[in-house]
C-alpha cells in the first residue's frame, strides 16, 4: 500500500523536512545509504519535533504520533512499492541527484511526484535523465527546514501545472507556506531577491558607504523587521507607485549591476576566508558566537511563528 512520504537524505534539510512531514500526519521513511546514517537523521528530526512541542508550535499527541510514524531505512524496493510522494535531499551535485532522480523515475509509477530540495539547481536539468519528466519538480525548504515556513514549488520545463498545485496543496497542510515558481531560473524565486539584496550590500562596504556592522544593522532592524507581514509589493502599493517609480530612477542608476559576484567576496574567497568555517570573513568570527546567533535566530523564527498568520 502506497501511504508513506520518501525523504531521500537524512542530512540537516532531509531531517527536517521529515520532521514536518511526520508531524502533520504522514507516514514517513527517512532513508540513506546505510541504515546507521538514517538513524542519525531520523534522531536529527526528533530534535527538531522536540523544538517545536516545547515552543508550542506542536502538540505532544502530534510529537508521540510522529515518532511513531517516522521510520529510518535504507531505500531498498520495500520502501519504493509503500511511498506515494518523494523528496529529494541529497549531496548538491547534479550528477548525483540525476542519478537519484533516474532510480526513483524507473522504480516508481508515473503519478508518483518526485521532488528535489535542491537549493539552486535546475529541476529541468535533474530531471534530464527521468522518462516521467511531467513529475518532477522542485521543493527547496529554507533552512532551518523544520521552521522557515517558506517552500519553492519550482516547475521544470515539463512539470505539468496540476502536479505542483497538488504539491502545494500538501506542504501548505504540513505548516508551510509553499509559492509555485512557473519557471525554472536560476535562484528560483527568493534566492533571486536575496543574491540582489547580498549584491548591494557587499558593494555597499566595497564602496566605503557604510561598515559590515552597520549594513546588516540596517537590514535587520529596517525592512527585515517588517518583511513577515510587509513585503516589498505591498510596500510599493501603500507608499504609491508615482513615490516607488521616482525613488528608483534616483536610486537603481547608482546601485551596483554587476553580473558576477564583486571584488570583495572575490578577493576574501582567493585568500581563503571563506566565512565561518575558516574563521573569517566578512566578519572575524573569533570575535563572535555563530552558536549563539543561531539560537537567537532560531528563537526568532519560533516567536514570529507564533505572531504571523500564514498564507492561505
Amino acid at each position: 500500500m502506497r501511504d508513506h512520504v520518501l525523504i531521500v537524505g537524512s542530512g540537516n534539510m532531509g531531517s527536517g523536512i521529515a520532521a514536518r512531514s511526520a508531524l502533520a500526519g504522514s507516514r514517513t521513511f527517512i532513508t540513506n545509504r546505510t541504515v546507521e546514517k538514517a538513524r542519525k537523521g531520523r534522531d536529527m528530526a526528533i530534535t527538531s519535533m522536540r523544538e517545536l512541542v516545547d515552543n508550542e508550535l506542536a502538540t505532544e499527541e502530534q510529537f508521540s504520533r510522529a515518532c511513531e510514524i517516522l521510520e529510518a531505512r535504507v531505500l531498498d524496493s520495500s520502501v519504493l512499492d509503500q511511498s506515494e510522494f518523494v523528496i529529494e535531499a541529497v549531496y548538491e551535485n547534479l550528477e548525483l541527484k540525476q542519478q537519484v532522480f533516474q532510480e526513483l523515475d524507473d522504480a516508481l509509477p508515473p503519478e508518483v511526484i518526485i521532488a528535489s530540495n535542491t537549493s539552486g539547481m535546475r529541476i529541468t536539468d535533474i530531471a534530464a535523465k527521468t522518462v516521467h519528466k511531467e513529475r518532477c519538480l522542485t521543493t527547496h525548504f529554507w533552512f532551518p527546514g523544520h521552521l522557515v515556513p517558506l517552500v519553492e514549488v519550482v516547475m521544470s520545463d515539463w512539470t505539468k501545472y496540476e502536479y505542483a498545485v497538488a504539491t502545494k496543496e500538501r506542504l501548505a497542510s504540513w505548516g508551510k507556506a509553499p509559492v509555485i515558481v512557473k519557471k525554472d531560473c536560476p535562484g528560483h524565486l527568493a534566492n533571486r531577491i536575496l543574491q540582489a539584496v547580498i549584491r548591494e550590500a557587499t558593494n555597499i562596504v566595497e564602496m566605503g558607504l557604510a561598515s559590515p556592522e552597520d549594513v546588516d544593522t540596517a537590514v535587520k532592524m529596517g525592512m527585515g523587521i517588517r518583511f513577515p507581514i510587509w513585503g516589498p509589493l505591498e510596500h510599493i502599493d501603500a507608499v504609491g507607485l508615482d513615490i516607488c517609480t521616482s525613488v528608483q530612477d534616483t536610486v537603481l542608476p547608482v546601485i551596483s549591476s554587476l553580473p558576477k559576484a564583486n571584488d570583495l567576496m572575490r578577493n576574501l574567497t582567493e585568500s581563503g576566508n571563506l566565512g565561518y568555517k575558516t574563521g573569517k570573513g566578512i566578519f572575524d568570527w573569533s570575535k563572535l558566537d555563530m552558536e549563539e546567533k543561531a539560537r537567537k535566530r532560531n528563537e526568532f523564527i519560533i516567536y514570529a511563528l507564533k505572531k504571523i498568520e500564514l498564507p492561505k
